[in-house]
């Protein structure tokens, strides 16, 4: 199971029919209003994240998703189905609050996991020992989970959310506690669910994995969905970032730069031109302004939440902890 680190995206599934379709979805606990009208299209087979800070909103969407509880308004289908309980076997699910039997073997675990969604346990049982052998904890099959480290158990509890082989995989805040290296591992398990035809939705406050997973994402703040759809979509909220070199500091070429370029030693700053970087590098050489260096850096997923969601959004995103996000 091993896949190589990367900038990996899922080919684009668009054409086939979304794994998950929400429109409109609230939701609201004792009076106070959690969730404000979430729509979300989740394409077959993709790798699909909902990024936003703790307590935005994130948690309660998956449970409406899933079934676990019910939206005040709006409607969901999750794999062609309204109600989610129909097709509750073809889903994989791990619920933020991490939870195992601490007196169960590691492969029991993953078998009794599997018995919840209607695998025998018998196979369940033969699944996990293949399973934790595949992941290097092959060793640990027959230690109890009291007996495993904190990164060995939410593997273990990991592969007990695949153990049945669903269709859909859903993971509240996967990465919370997990160190690097796990984390490294976790993210190749995902990328290669999603090339075996697997739909991955996970939700996350850190941008890093959203950015380096993910095709698509959901941008949750304040129980809204101010953004949903591409990633390269959501970059391109902001304009790419030219960074020039010039060896002469003045002459005719200068015309052709943004009223708003910036001028720091030898080099010039300025956001890319509507009409592309073609007409300029004309004028710069027609110009003879000595290009010694030019770049073309588009924004980053980080700096396009601050233009969708906006500073305290952002503030808040990066001020989350490492975990509980609460409703």
């Amino acid at each position: 199971m091993q896949t190589e680190l990367g900038d990996h995206r899922p080919a684009d599934n668009h054409t086939n029919p979304p794994a998950i379709e929400a429109r409109g979805l609230v939701k609201r606990f004792d009076g106070t209003l959690a969730v404000a009208g979430v729509d979300l299209t989740v394409p077959e087979g993709a790798i699909y994240g909902i990024l936003g800070p703790n307590g935005a909103g994130k948690t309660t969407t998956l449970r409406m998703l899933l079934g676990i509880i019910d939206p005040d308004e709006g409607t969901r289908r999750v794999l062609g189905h309204e109600r989610p309980h129909d097709v509750a076997r073809l889903i994989g699910y791990l619920p933020e609050e991490r939870g195992l039997y601490p007196s169960m073997k590691a492969y029991e675990a993953i078998a009794f996991m599997g018995a919840l969604r209607g695998l025998p346990l018998k196979e369940g049982r033969k699944r996990g020992r293949e399973l934790l052998e595949a992941h290097g904890l092959g060793h640990s099959a027959e230690r109890q989970i009291r007996q495993l480290s904190k990164g060995m158990a939410q593997t273990v509890q990991l592969l007990g959310t695949l153990v049945h082989k669903p269709k859909l995989v859903v993971l509240d805040e996967p990465f919370s506690g997990l160190d690097a290296l796990n984390q490294g591992k976790l993210e190749q398990m995902i990328r290669r669910l999603a090339d075996e035809g697997t739909t991955v939705i996970f939700s996350t406050h850190v941008i890093a994995h959203a950015e380096r997973l993910c095709e698509q994402i959901a941008i949750i703040a304040g129980g809204k969905v101010p953004f949903a759809g591409p990633v390269d979509e959501a970059r391109d909220r902001i304009p790419a970032q030219v960074r020039l070199e010039t060896a002469h500091a003045d002459g005719p070429w200068r015309a052709a730069l943004p009223a708003a370029a910036r001028h720091e030693g030898s080099f010039w700053y300025f956001d890319l031109p509507d009409t592309g970087i073609e007409p300029l590098l004309r004028a710069l050489i027609e110009g003879e302004a000595g290009i010694l260096s030019l770049s073309i850096e588009r924004a980053g997923l980080h700096d396009a939440f601050v233009a969708i969601a906006g500073e305290a959004a952002a503030r808040a995103l990066d001020a989350s902890p490492e975990e509980g996000e609460g409703r």
